[in-house]
């Protein structure tokens, strides 16, 4: 236990009931309809990472009704998340697909399947980003009624992310490493906006990391010279970068190769990045 991060419950009998029965039949929906997955389906999951992320930090502050709330714990989230994107997905892109093709053909062959996947990718990107923007604001109204409202710091996070997702995805760039596509590029940003939330919530804000292998390289930054002035994060903050560089750099050949394997892979590689620096700053600024 001791390798799960802290908050890690499940929720009560009846709801993790309800919520197993519905990631299995969303799951079988998917595997039926098989959807398209390209590079701008994971751009568009990317919305669906920050309402998971979002859900999250509601539930962490008593936000929730308490009929929902064991639905928006930990790891619990992450299905309920997944139920109502996959449900999403599978809708869309059964509606989207043709009727005297099957739905596997048309994932992966001609222009009809890039038309249903741009179609479909549309569909989730805004539907995704609506849910999140709903959720983030509401956590926002939240944090300014209770008077706990803090923003600048997030602020801050979500620049210097961008600044060190950008300088990386330049540098790759110049030396074509691999990492120049929009895919590779939110695995970049992912990982950093991890990171740097990270070293805002330990080095300024006081927060405690609950990733056990996240405390370890932060006791190993408090122990090199220069901790007192550098602080701890800025080791996570290279490591997290240079592992995501890394990562990005070995799926580039998964996407050219078997690209729908690719594209999941690099959907979830940037979610573990992005759903914990996005509720980062989300917690940050709505608890004080």
């Amino acid at each position: 236990m001791a390798l799960l991060p802290e908050g890690f419950a499940l929720p009560p009998l009846a709801h993790l009931a309800v919520l197993v029965v519905a990631v299995l039949v969303v799951a079988a929906l998917l595997y039926a309809t098989s959807p398209p997955v390209t590079e701008r389906t994971v751009l568009a999951l990317g919305p669906w990472m920050v309402l998971g992320s979002a859900l999250y930090a509601l539930y962490q502050i008593d936000a929730v009704p308490p009929l929902l709330a064991p639905f928006f714990g930990s790891p619990t989230v992450y299905a309920t998340t997944f139920v109502l994107l996959g449900a999403l997905w599978a809708a869309s892109s059964r509606l989207l697909g043709s009727d005297d093709a099957p739905p596997a053909r048309i994932a992966t062959d001609g222009p009809a399947a890039g038309e249903e996947s741009r179609t479909t990718a549309i569909v989730l990107g805004v539907v995704g980003s609506a849910l999140a923007l709903g959720v983030v604001a509401v956590a926002l109204w939240v944090g300014a009624d209770r008077g706990s409202l803090l923003v600048i710091w997030p602020t801050i996070g979500l620049i210097v992310s961008f600044g060190l997702a950008g300088a990386v995805w330049a540098l790759a760039r110049r030396s074509k490493v691999g990492l120049t596509s929009w895919a590779g590029a939110l695995v970049v940003f992912s990982h950093a906006l991890d990171g740097v939330s990270t070293a805002i919530g330990v080095d300024v804000l006081g927060f405690g990391e609950q990733t056990p292998l996240a405390r370890v390289v932060l006791e190993i930054a408090a122990s090199l010279p220069g901790s007192v002035l550098l602080g701890t994060g800025w080791l996570f903050i290279a490591v997290k970068i240079a592992l995501a560089v890394v990562v990005a750099w070995l799926l580039a050949d998964s996407v050219r190769e078997r690209p729908r394997e690719g594209y999941l892979l690099c959907a979830f590689v940037a979610a573990v990045g992005l759903g914990p620096g996005a509720h980062n700053l989300l917690l940050f600024a709505v608890a004080g």
